[in-house]
């Protein structure tokens, strides 16, 4: 079980250095914290796919504000390792040359949270189980986590560390949302049975949840094709319209419903969303104190118990 404390919301970094500039991600990074957030999360990759970016700048501009701003010890700093093309896999060497890059351009001397961002099958389990453990005694890191892994692999790799007497993975990170809950039935039994929390990203299915995106309305969005996409089934646009009502009803947007629902999920210790402005975190910084009803959950849930494998 995790000793930090994530608050109600993770802010993802993945905007930072791509549908952000710098000084745009000073100023949801400030409302962020200004709102009661404390944990931050990145990943060295972070955001290569922007064109000119090599990644590693969304760490950069995370470190550049924390020195700026001096608020190192109120958040929680999680990033990544393995999927940067200069830093791949989760060799041991790979995984202690990469954390020194993230500690350096984060600007700190330890990282709170430092995920497999997938698992690493041409690597002995024992052996990145290992390294981890080993970075937590060194204190360059605080706990790990482990991103994109099966329930199986998840298992074997806490066990390993438990028989060894290693600090193992305490976190995990997944896709799940109202639209996509299939880790409920693959994932979360094993998470609640090794005492691991969930820190689910996609939080609001590529923005599909944020309420935005509708039929017959062009959104003009970096994300817009990978939220449209739910547009297709009527199922989606129920559970939307549902979201809606509850928003409506709550005073609320519809994000804030969407994430109150996940955070309230059975090993959910908190979900992770982005903002590309102050503005768009508005929405999100709603949920902080939203805590549904056992009706609310119901309906929810109801609509979409059709999607569950």
């Amino acid at each position: 079980m995790t000793s930090l404390d994530l608050g109600p919301l993770v802010l993802g970094g993945n905007t930072f250095g791509w549908t952000s500039d710098r000084d745009q991600s000073f100023a949801v990074l400030d409302a962020f914290v200004a709102a009661g957030g404390r944990a931050i999360d990145t990943a060295d990759v972070y955001s290569r796919w922007a064109p000119g970016n090599s990644g590693g700048e969304s760490e950069t501009i995370i470190g550049e504000w924390l020195a700026s701003r001096g608020r190192r010890d109120d958040v929680v700093i999680a990033t990544k390792v393995f999927s940067l093309p200069a830093r791949p896999g989760l060799s041991p060497e790979n995984v202690r040359g990469a954390v020194d890059d993230s500690l350096r351009r984060l600007q700190t001397d330890r990282i709170d949270l430092y995920f497999a961002h997938r698992d690493d099958p041409e690597v002995a389990q024992a052996d990145y189980v290992g390294v981890f453990d080993e970075l937590v005694r060194e204190g360059k890191i605080l706990e790990a986590g482990a991103s994109n892994f099966t329930a199986e692999r998840l298992r074997s790799a806490v066990e390993i560390a438990r028989s060894a007497g290693f600090a193992g993975f305490t976190v995990a990170q997944d896709p799940y949302n109202l639209v996509n809950r299939a880790i409920e039935s693959t994932l979360v039994p094993t998470l609640l049975e090794l005492g691991v929390v969930e820190t689910p990203y996609s939080a609001l299915a590529s923005g599909f949840l944020s309420g935005k995106y509708r039929p017959g309305v062009a959104v003009d969005s970096a994300r817009a094709a990978g939220a449209s996409t739910h547009l297709d089934d009527p199922a989606n646009l129920a559970l939307l319209e549902l979201v809606d009502t509850i928003a409506a009803a709550r005073s609320v947007s519809p994000a804030a419903v969407a994430l109150a629902w996940l955070r309230g999920r059975p090993a959910v210790a908190a979900p992770i969303a982005s903002a590309r402005t102050p503005q768009q975190l508005t929405a999100l910084a709603e949920s902080f104190g939203l805590e549904l009803s056992s009706d609310e959950v119901d309906r929810l849930d109801g609509r979409m118990a059709s999607t569950l494998t």
